[in-house]
Formats: C-alpha cells, sequence, structure tokens
C-alpha cells in the first residue's frame, strides 16, 4: 500500500506561480508513475502530468505544457511547479500512483493510490 499526501495549495493572482508537493509513504519502491490531477467544480477530472519512476520520463496535457513542470527528488516526493498560472487552472489538485498494475499517470485509469487533494485558486 502507498499512501499520498499533497500540499501547496493557495491562492494567487493569474501570472503567479505555486508549487505542489506530494509525499508518499509505505511500499513506495512499488511505484511505476506519479501523476498530477486536477477536478474544477462542475467539470471533469483532468490529467495534467505524469512522471515515470526515477524521473526518466514526464508528459503534459497540452493545457500546461510549457508552464507547469513536474519532478521528483525521489521515490518519495514528487513535485509540480506551476508558472503563469491562470483562473482556468483553478481546481482541486490530486497526485496519484500507479503500483506497476498498468494505471496511466496522465488519463489517470486505473491508478492505485489517490491523495486527498490540495485547492488551487487563481484570481484575475
Amino acid at each position: 500500500q502507498v499512501q499520498l499526501v499533497e500540499s501547496g495549495g493557495g491562492s494567487v493572482q493569474a501570472g503567479g506561480s505555486l508549487r505542489l508537493s506530494c509525499a508518499a509513504s509505505g511500499y513506495t519502491s512499488s511505484i511505476n508513475c506519479m501523476g498530477w490531477f486536477r477536478q474544477a467544480p462542475g467539470k471533469e477530472r483532468e490529467g495534467v502530468a505524469g512522471i515515470y519512476a526515477g524521473g526518466g520520463r514526464t508528459y503534459y496535457a497540452d493545457s500546461v505544457k510549457g508552464r507547469f513542470t513536474i519532478s521528483q527528488d525521489n521515490a518519495k516526493n514528487t513535485y509540480l511547479q506551476m508558472n503563469s498560472l491562470k483562473p482556468e487552472d483553478t481546481a482541486m489538485y490530486y497526485c496519484a500512483a500507479d503500483l506497476g498494475n498498468g494505471g496511466n499517470c496522465l488519463s489517470g485509469a486505473s491508478l492505485d493510490a489517490w491523495g486527498q487533494g490540495t485547492v488551487v485558486t487563481v484570481s484575475s
């Protein structure tokens, strides 16, 4: 089992930056990839960024390319640096993990562990 806890959300003005963190605990050596997702009120969940274990491969939704960066400093901590924030980035942000069971860390399909979320609010 893996437990995930997000932090770093908050309120910023458009054009500002935030850095989200996702701390993993438990059987972290089983993590194959990690992803960041968001869900705005009344909207479906959206994949934002994903990274494979060891930081070897990353991928991003078109809506955040060039503005957001996903990174890891070890298997236990994953980050989402968000720059040039826009009001449309306002959402609850979640991290999630695939534990080697074939989950998709960009779409969110079949992922094994999810955090409780952290709120990001961007004002214009």
